[in-house]
């Protein structure tokens, strides 16, 4: 994913990008780890997303994802469409 190692077994929550940037923060000032320091993707173009990608208690890699345009969540032509209930596998 644009010069980032992702892990590719993730699992993925969307979530609204005023609620990606609270997360964001609390995950900041609790000293969270990040696998994926938080980024935009695809800036300006259809599909933009910020992202970011930590690792629960046991180990799991979860992607927290907001899109600019949730139009384009499922939008098979959208860069970094999301699968089907938010889990992804080598997709980011």
């Amino acid at each position: 994913m644009d010069g980032e190692k992702i892990p590719v077994r993730h699992f993925g929550v969307i979530v609204t990008p005023d609620y990606w940037q609270k997360l964001c923060d609390l995950f900041r000032s609790e000293a969270v780890k990040f696998v994926v320091e938080p980024q935009i993707r695809f800036n300006g173009q259809p599909g933009e997303q910020r992202t970011l990608f930590v690792k629960d208690p046991s180990g799991n890699v979860l992607e927290f994802k907001a899109f600019a345009d949730d139009r384009m969540v499922f939008d098979k032509g959208a860069l970094g469409a999301a699968a089907p209930f938010g889990a992804t596998g080598s997709s980011g």
